[in-house]
């Protein structure tokens, strides 16, 4: 089963340039997202592994933790380094932190 972080630790993450990817929906991700994220919604994830960095951690966030759970613990099958992000972005908006309302990256 994949590690799962805080919001904290993911905001310590972003500050110093870590890979984020939001699981989410596209109307979910346009309605904010933790900033710098990229949008690969869930059901999309196997198609479109080969945007998703080796080498390195990928820190995955859904709305509550559901989804981004089930990403990573399919990509670490894969051989990917990843984290799920506990409470997701609803945690993140709801303790304050930074929202981004900018298109995928």
């Amino acid at each position: 089963m994949a590690k799962e972080v805080t919001i904290e630790e993911l905001e310590q993450a972003i500050a110093a340039g870590a890979h984020v990817v939001d699981v989410r929906e596209a109307d979910e991700f346009e309605n904010g997202h933790v900033p710098n994220a990229h949008l690969i919604p869930l059901n999309t994830v196997p198609d479109r592994m080969a945007e998703i960095p080796q080498g390195e951690t990928v820190w995955l966030i859904c709305q509550g933790g559901v989804r981004s759970m089930k990403a990573a613990n399919y990509l670490e099958t894969q051989g990917y380094d990843v984290v799920s992000v506990a409470g997701g972005t609803g945690s993140w908006i709801g303790a304050g932190k930074a929202v981004s309302f900018e298109a995928s990256k």
